[in-house]
């Protein structure tokens, strides 16, 4: 399975009750007219995220497919076009960054109902060959992320090295999604020796420091 990931900000001049209500009302049925479309999720930064100024990005969405065979099959067809022509309505064009993943589960529990969802914008370090950053994410980080007593679930999201063909680069290297009751259950996180080992690690293997948004989610499809 795979997952298409597009993190962006708001359309220029958007209100965010505009901004959410053509996302849930206009975009997301669009989107859901994708062929062989699985699952689709919408993530929005909350609005505590906003107190001390703009957040990284204002949302982020999921798409899960099969395998590549369906997202080829995808192009030129009169749907995505459909979901492309109207971006223009929802999100700055400048603000658009589109990774292609493959999810790790690395904590399987459950994600609370109305609870939060902390999305981290991962970026390995740049000394670091792609295949040795990611081995070092999921075997050795992400049992420290795990371990945090009040993370429900925590998935990580990696690029696929396809992205990495050619000497590309890829803008994102994958993002680390990790769930919670509340945002105050993510305070007392921070307040715990687990979470103090897990922050510590990240120089070993990250471009510091990470962006982050915190946001509820909301499953359009799946």
């Amino acid at each position: 399975m795979l997952k298409v990931i597009t993190l962006f900000k708001r359309c220029p001049g958007a209100s965010l009750a505009e901004f959410e209500d053509h996302w849930i009302h206009r975009h997301a049925p669009l989107v859901c007219r994708l062929p062989k479309l699985r699952r689709y999720v919408q993530s929005q930064t909350i609005a505590s995220g906003y107190k001390k100024g703009e957040p990284a990005v204002d949302g982020m969405a999921e798409l899960w497919f099969d395998d590549t065979a369906a997202l080829r099959a995808l192009q030129d067809g009169s749907e995505l076009r459909a979901v492309l022509n109207d971006e223009i309505n929802l999100m700055a064009p400048t603000s658009r960054c589109e990774i292609i993943t493959e999810d790790v589960v690395i904590k399987d529990g459950p994600i609370p109902p109305n609870g939060v969802k902390n999305i981290e914008l991962v970026v390995k370090r740049p000394d670091l060959s792609t295949e040795v950053f990611h081995r070092y994410w999921v075997a050795t980080h992400g049992p420290l992320g795990g371990s945090i007593p009040q993370v429900h679930r925590y998935v990580q999201s990696h690029t696929r090295l396809a992205a990495y063909r050619d000497n590309r680069k890829p803008p994102l290297d994958g993002v680390a999604l990790t769930w919670f009751d509340d945002t105050a259950a993510m305070r007392a996180a921070a307040l715990t020796s687990e979470y103090a080992n897990t922050r510590a690690d990240e120089h070993n293997f990250l471009t510091e420091p990470l962006a982050f948004v915190i946001t509820r989610e909301r499953v359009m499809l799946g």
